[in-house]
């Protein structure tokens, strides 16, 4: 799969807070949120929208809110995938919590099928 399909599997997958994700999708997904938050931001400056580079723009916020349930619902599949609850997608609203929920994130999934569902690197 493309990097981009990636991106656009969480999209997809928007309503799916079952199951699990891999690190690829979960990573891959962020990555492009990035890219694309920084380049609208760039646009809402540049079209005189926001007067500090800093601030988000109404095309950058309107993405964000667009983005903010499909990025919860591949953060829960992701912690799905180590073993954990989906509820500790959760901590991203607490500070410093918010760090520990993007190292869980970043482990490696239970290998094979666990009380979530089977193994995603198996199935890909």
């Amino acid at each position: 799969m493309e990097a981009m399909e990636w991106y656009l599997k969480v999209f997809r997958d928007y309503r799916d807070f079952s199951g699990r994700s891999r690190r690829k999708e979960f990573w891959l997904f962020v990555l492009f949120n990035i890219i694309v938050s920084v380049v609208l931001t760039i646009v809402d400056y540049m079209a005189g929208l926001i007067d500090d580079f800093g601030d988000i723009g109404p095309l950058g916020g309107i993405y964000n809110l667009a983005a903010l349930i499909p990025y919860i619902a591949v953060l829960v599949r992701r912690l799905h995938d180590i073993g954990w609850s989906g509820w500790w997608a959760a901590g991203m609203f607490v500070p410093l919590l918010n760090l520990f929920v993007i190292v869980l994130a970043a482990l490696r999934g239970e290998a094979g099928p666990n009380r979530f569902g089977p193994d995603p690197k198996a199935v890909a």
